[in-house]
């Protein structure tokens, strides 16, 4: 067969191969969740697997099965402990009035308004209050519970199903760190075998300590939001609820904590409709501001260079070049997932087009 006849059947086959990932996109996403819950929890069995008890060590299914157990045990934990917080906080916003509470801040809107008007195109015809009453009535609907719930009802069968279908997946994953290699290796020509081994370690490697760091910058933003609203005056329900909202939007580089701190004011005006905008609501929203700019300082100064700069070795400025790009191609989601990406091409690109000098440059640190 002659070269264009190959690459014909290359293209062919990797368009066959697309379609099958589309056509099966529920079983591939199962897979995918199930690769970074064994990331998150590979360290926890490498300790188990080290214990000897008279000279016998753990077992390989014993340490996947306990590993698997304490990551189902914390997000348990997790939704035990924080959902009816968070229920609680969306009841009781579901029960604001939002035109009340437009009419409460009437004097700021105006306020607003005219300067709007001064120095704005549109002139007279920017309704700022219109624009707030939309905005508080989505944020209400959103918090409405009942709605929630409904809708969940309505799926549970699907989720036990997606729940069943990960951890069984999680558990192999975990017994054996080289299953999902194994896996990946079938779909290649045997001639390449060696080099997506290497690839496939060292993708491993670098988004293991990607998704570890991660998941406790996470945690630790929520915590310190958290403990930082409770000292400025909001109840600690509340502060809980933003906390939370706050680390989890930290996922999305660079914009992810701009929406967490937007949502944090939204609510903390949203809570405090009864009280004087100029004596009270505006001192907690700089209270609130100077919160969410000190965890940003500190997230910046020693929790980012470690996650996205030393876990996947590669510079700030080449990490925010990519998240950009990312952002401008797919969103939100383009923004989340750029790191994992971009690590797992340079890998590729350092395994087998290292002869080109951009590319040497760009994968010298890995």
């Amino acid at each position: 067969m002659n070269g264009k006849g190959k690459y014909i059947l290359v293209v062919l086959g990797v368009l066959l191969l697309s379609l099958m990932f589309w056509y099966f996109s529920n079983i591939v996403a199962y897979i995918l969740i199930s690769v970074v819950l064994s990331f998150i929890g590979r360290p926890v069995v490498v300790f188990l697997n080290k214990i000897k008890i008279k000279n016998r060590t753990c077992p390989s299914a014993l340490s996947a099965g306990l590993t698997l157990i304490l990551l189902w045990f914390v997000m348990v934990m997790f939704f035990r402990t924080f959902i009816p917080m968070v229920a609680a906080q969306a009841q009781e916003l579901s029960t604001i009035d939002v035109n009340s509470a437009a009419q409460s801040l009437e004097e700021p809107i105006q306020k607003i308004e005219s300067v709007i008007a001064k120095y704005s195109a549109e002139g007279d015809e920017f309704n700022l209050k219109a624009v707030v009453i939309d905005n508080f009535t989505s944020i209400v609907k959103i918090s409405d519970v009942s709605s929630i719930f409904s809708s969940l009802a309505g799926t549970l069968g699907n989720i036990f199903i997606a729940l069943f279908s990960i951890s069984f997946i999680t558990f192999f994953f975990l017994k054996d760190s080289s299953l999902f290699n194994s896996g990946v290796v079938l779909l290649v020509p045997a001639r390449h075998e060696e080099g997506v081994r290497h690839v496939l370690d060292s993708i491993k490697n670098l988004l293991m300590r990607y998704f570890v760091g991660l998941f406790f910058e996470v945690i630790l933003v929520g915590f310190l939001v958290t403990i930082g609203l409770s000292i400025v005056g909001l109840p600690f329900g509340t502060a809980v609820v933003i906390g939370l909202f706050a680390g989890m939007m930290n996922v999305i580089p660079y914009i992810g904590p701009i929406i967490g701190a937007c949502f944090g004011m939204i609510i903390g005006i949203a809570t405090n409709l009864n009280a004087d905008f100029y004596t009270e609501i505006l001192p907690l929203l700089g209270y609130m501001a100077m919160v969410f700019a000190c965890v940003q300082i500190i997230d910046n100064i020693l929790f980012q260079p470690l996650i996205y700069s030393n876990s996947v070795n590669a510079h700030p400025l080449e990490i925010f070049i990519v998240i950009i790009m990312a952002g401008s191609m797919a969103g939100i989601v383009g923004m989340m997932l750029a790191i994992p990406s971009y690590t797992i091409l340079r890998v590729i690109a350092k395994e087998f087009f290292n002869k080109y000098r951009f590319v040497k440059k760009l994968t010298e640190n890995i």
